[in-house]
């Protein structure tokens, strides 16, 4: 197991940022060099807001370089119907079409600021591994096209020849998703920002967030940021100074590999149209391929020591059964992320006080719906209520239990394995 991702390895476009070492005036300051926070930089500096973005390591570190690339314009476990069933038809609905096109926004930002990122709209797929499984994807494709997305059904002898893989009952796909390399998505976004006026340290901590007069002052190591907004983006990791926010989501921590190259004609078998996969198992199951052709895959771990070395294995062993790979190349990348998962699994911003938000919107979909998020925060920092937002707003709703409970993913992994088993065999 790596410190750093394929991403980092492979990455072209790196270039270092200063550390902030002075006391500096701003309009909005964003906490994290994600997704979320490069993409409201640049949102908001390209409408004239003057923007500071503190980054405690450097740009893409935490999940935004550690994930798969996949760009997936829906929500992991809510089907559109669900939520406007949850929030009310009219705020439902805004939710839903804040998500259905995330994945167009993410493929127009690259195009119109020319980002070298691997991308391609190839489309995302979800297979379903059981009838029952089928019944439900069948019914989450029609909510999403009665909505004007590109989601199509597959029957069970379409989505073998689309993915290659055997076994399955049939799925669905959204031909607006994709596949990236997100670090290089991640650099670019934040090369348009400092393009559009932004400023973006890197290396630079946050340590104390103070309420002022006129907004709030932000400490790191050598230096500090009045500003009149902040907008914390770290998603899993470091929320230091608001602890509260650990509270509210359940971390989890994610495991990817990515193999040697595969051989050519095995590769042609594979996602002959390169689109990204990730199925409906309660144990997801997920495969790409990047630009070299190595087959990227994912997966969780059940607690217990030497999960760094034994993890990747079986999502290797894993792969060789379902993709039928007698000859698998080996392990050639390894490494680990967290995502933070919220009870209900939607996006949510977290309200802690006049003019300071806290952003959650991965629940498993990171690059689209963060990527979003920051357009809709730019509105946000030009004056828009939150309470107006299509993302639901409420100060920090902490988890009962939350020192047992944020293990729940983890110490519930064997019954999930467990019961797709059972649907598989129809029991």
């Amino acid at each position: 197991m790596t410190d750093i991702s394929l991403w980092h390895a492979v990455g072209r476009n790196r270039r270092d940022r200063p550390a902030l070492a002075a006391d500096i005036d701003a309009d909005l300051a964003i906490i994290g060099g994600g997704f979320a926070g490069l993409s409201t930089a640049l949102h908001a500096a390209e409408r004239g807001v003057s923007v500071v973005v503190l980054e405690a390591e450097i740009i893409a570190w935490g999940a935004t370089g550690r994930n798969a690339g996949f760009v997936v314009p829906n929500f992991a476990k809510m089907d559109p119907d669900n939520i406007n069933a949850a929030l009310g038809a009219e705020r439902g609905e805004r939710l839903n079409t804040f998500v259905a096109g995330s994945g167009e926004l993410v493929f127009d930002l690259i195009k119109r600021h020319s980002i070298e990122c691997s991308a391609q709209q190839s489309g995302w797929i979800q297979p379903a591994h059981s009838a029952a499984a089928f019944a439900k994807v069948k019914s989450r494709a029609g909510q999403w096209a009665k909505r004007g997305r590109p989601a199509v059904i597959l029957d069970e002898c379409e989505i073998e020849t689309t993915t290659g893989a055997k076994g399955y009952s049939g799925g669905w796909t959204d031909r607006s998703g994709g596949l990236l390399n997100p670090v290089e998505y991640a650099r670019g976004l934040a090369d348009a920002a400092e393009a559009a006026g932004a400023r973006i340290f890197e290396r630079s901590p946050v340590t104390t967030i103070a309420r002022q007069a006129d907004g709030y002052r932000l400490a790191t190591t050598n230096g500090s940021v009045r500003a009149g907004k902040v907008f914390i983006a770290t998603n899993a990791y470091g929320q230091a100074p608001k602890p509260e926010l650990a509270k509210t989501y359940f971390p989890l921590k994610v495991f990817q590999i990515a193999t040697e190259p595969l051989p050519r004609e095995i590769r042609e078998r594979l996602l002959p149209g390169n689109q990204c996969v990730s199925d409906t198992r309660r144990n997801l199951f997920t495969f790409r391929f990047d630009a070299d052709n190595r087959l990227i895959s994912g997966g969780m771990h059940i607690f217990g020591p030497g999960a760094d070395e034994r993890v990747p294995r079986t999502i290797h062993r894993r792969l060789k059964e379902l993709l039928e790979l007698a000859d698998i190349p080996p392990i050639a990348y390894s490494w680990s992320g967290m995502a933070a998962v919220e009870p209900d699994f939607l996006p949510h911003l977290v309200d802690l006080g006049p003019g300071l938000i806290a952003g959650f919107a991965c629940n498993g979909r990171g690059i689209a719906p963060t990527t979003a998020m920051g357009n809709v925060l730019a509105d946000w920092a030009t004056g828009a209520d939150p309470d107006s937002l299509p993302i639901p707003f409420a100060p920090p709703q902490q988890i009962p239990l939350h020192g047992m409970m944020k293990h729940a993913p983890n110490m519930l992994l064997p019954w999930s394995m467990l019961r797709d088993k059972l649907d598989e065999s129809g029991a």
